[in-house]
């Protein structure tokens, strides 16, 4: 009977230790089955969304990954969050917890059935936001991030959200990201664009390798803004060319590959030079997963036609894919590379002790 009713203990303390996780799975679902809401035409805009969650840009796809990053920190820090549960069933705080676990499913019906998110777009169109149909969606990244991490503050405190960071710091990424191309879309954030040149010219040596000759020049557009125009030819004579701004080079890529893998490496037990270290071979290896990113894109609008299905598809969903799986492995990686370094350290320590024992 005691086994049983600690079994049931146990199970009882692992589902809540998931809610935070489990709180969001109704309102994404929702979001899935009805992301095709859309709104009559707005003067000069309009608010659409298309199977956002096979977008990543302006989509809804990294909502998986949130996911799969909460529930690999809860995972990771699974012993450390049982002394921050709450505790007491009728106390302010389990009140407060429990309200906090329907308001994103709230928010969402709010948002999508009841005119905040049209409100939300008359407000910015009024205000000028160049992409105000789009400003939703990015709230809506933002709110998510700011429940996610009221919910983990009030079931395991303060503390508990230094354990649970990452992916609260993620949502907050892409919101704020999309919120800065929405008010300067295209090539008119400067701070990020400046870095674009270097990327493009990093894919044109790629493709050159590849055999395919390329040109670019640094067009400037009343509508776009100031951005590198790339042109690249195969050995038939097609040609494929693509302005690239910043969020199509991969900026976006580099910005959450440094929070993200900042905050790992500040929570793991490694000397700082070892950290220096895994930082700088992971976000070489990002800058370069974005120059080939771009280098595809071409690839494939040269094979199939820079308006085909493929090339879109590629440039809206799969190519993200390439930096976005590479930084959630990334950690993965280093806490195997850390395995196996104790495993083979610790031979040599025992082989290094029994000789000098045998010395003796």
């Amino acid at each position: 009977m005691l086994r049983i009713k600690q079994k049931v203990k146990n199970n009882i303390n692992s589902f809540i230790k998931l809610l935070p996780i489990l709180a969001f799975i109704i309102p994404f679902l929702i979001l899935y089955f009805y992301q095709n809401i859309a709104f009559p035409p707005y003067p000069k805009y309009y608010y659409s969304y298309t199977d956002t969650f096979e977008v990543t840009w302006k989509g809804r796809t990294f909502y998986l990954f949130f996911l799969w990053l909460a529930l690999l920190e809860i995972i990771l820090r699974w012993e450390k969050l049982q002394t921050h549960r709450v505790k007491k069933l009728k106390s302010l705080r389990t009140i407060l917890f429990v309200l906090a676990l329907t308001l994103p499913t709230i928010y969402v019906i709010t948002a999508n059935f009841y005119g905040l998110n049209r409100a939300i777009v008359d407000w910015t169109w009024r205000n000028n936001v160049a992409q105000c149909d789009w400003m939703p969606l990015a709230i809506e990244y933002l709110v998510f991030a700011a429940l996610f991490t009221a919910i983990i503050v009030l079931e395991y405190g303060f503390e508990g959200l230094k354990n649970i960071l990452i992916s609260p710091v993620f949502l907050t990424i892409i919101g704020t990201l999309y919120t800065i191309d929405n008010i300067y879309p295209y090539g008119w954030f400067t701070p990020f664009q400046i870095l674009v040149p270097t990327t493009a010219n990093l894919a044109a040596s790629i493709l050159r390798i590849m055999g395919y000759k390329t040109s670019m020049t640094i067009i400037m557009n009343p509508k776009y803004g100031t951005m590198p125009y790339l042109t690249v030819t195969n050995s038939q004579g097609e040609v494929a060319a693509f302005g690239i701004a910043w969020p199509c080079s991969g900026i976006e890529s580099l910005i959450i590959y440094t929070l993200t893998i900042l905050l790992f490496l500040r929570n793991i037990n490694i000397p700082w030079k070892h950290k220096a270290i895994y930082f700088i071979i992971g976000a070489i290896i990002t800058y370069l997963i974005n120059a080939i990113r771009i280098a595809t894109i071409f690839i494939i609008a040269l094979n199939t036609g820079v308006n085909s299905i493929q090339t879109h598809r590629f440039h809206d969903y799969y190519g993200q894919l390439y930096s976005i799986i590479w930084i959630m492995i990334y950690p993965i990686l280093i806490i195997g590379s850390r395995v196996l370094w104790a495993k083979i350290k610790t031979p040599r320590e025992n082989s290094d002790s029994q000789n000098l024992g045998a010395m003796h």
